[in-house]
């Protein structure tokens, strides 16, 4: 049986509107005429975390590299909120993958931190 389309949209719009998305269709991504359910920033992050954390385990990146990551979004939302510069989707979307590269990257170094310290109090 197929699920109808207009269903599984809205629960996906719901889904994004409590994740804390504003889902602004002026700055958000469409397919097909359906609006994405996160704006065009929250699709950068999401997707940012989704290719960050398996390289992030992979490869041991810096906190503060991943830190600049996460200001380069941080630097276009202020520089868009101040009104000093009018920000794109396209660039919403290159910043949001970088912020979301970066949180990965330090969602896996606190974790590997955490693991690191569980092991040496287990040693002593």
């Amino acid at each position: 049986m197929r699920k109808d389309p207009y269903a599984l949209w809205l629960y996906l719009m719901k889904l994004g509107a409590s994740a804390g998305c504003h889902q602004r269709p002026d700055r958000s991504f469409f397919f097909h005429g359906w609006q994405f359910p996160v704006c065009a920033r929250c699709t950068g992050v999401l997707a940012g975390q989704l290719v960050g954390i398996p390289i992030a385990i992979k490869k041991n990146i810096s906190t503060l590299t991943a830190v600049l990551c996460c200001e380069t979004t941080m630097l276009d939302w202020s520089l868009q909120y101040s009104w000093v510069k009018k920000s794109t989707n396209k660039r919403r979307l290159v910043t949001g993958l970088l912020g979301g590269f970066g949180l990965a990257v330090i969602y896996v170094n606190i974790i590997r931190f955490v693991i690191k310290k569980i092991k040496m109090g287990a040693k002593t």
